[in-house]
């Protein structure tokens, strides 16, 4: 009998041991979701301001003017405040993670299953 209530505690520890890992697996999987996200925002943030403004410093000229130098210094220090700033948040996603019990809920699919016994006129 002591056998049995072992094993059944065994059964309990596994099974509780296994949905904590799953939590841990699915924040660490939210978390890197969530991180490539905001760096997706950033680069297409910094992609879009090139496309639009990069004529100021002259993006695909190898000569380039005093102005259109010092529009690029200035591009390039804003374009490095930009991303040092979406790095520390996508660094503080896991701090904020911590603080919550994460599960993924997977994906699910219900399939309708046909009674191939009636017809299409209900019979």
């Amino acid at each position: 009998m002591d056998d049995f209530k072992d094993l059944i505690r065994a059964q309990e520890s596994y099974k509780t041991a296994r949905e904590d890992k799953f939590k841990v697996n699915s924040r660490d999987r939210l978390a890197k979701i969530i991180k490539k996200k905001i760096q997706t925002t950033m680069i297409g943030a910094l992609s879009s301001l090139e496309d639009h403004l990069g004529f100021l410093w002259g993006t695909n000229e190898k000569d380039l003017t005093q102005e259109q130098t010092y529009m690029k210094e200035l591009y390039q220090k804003v374009r490095s405040e930009i991303l040092d700033k979406g790095n520390t948040q996508a660094r503080n996603v896991d701090a904020e993670l911590s603080q919550y019990d994460v599960k993924w809920l997977k994906y699910t699919v219900e399939m309708p299953i046909a009674n191939p016994k009636t017809n299409e006129e209900g019979n």
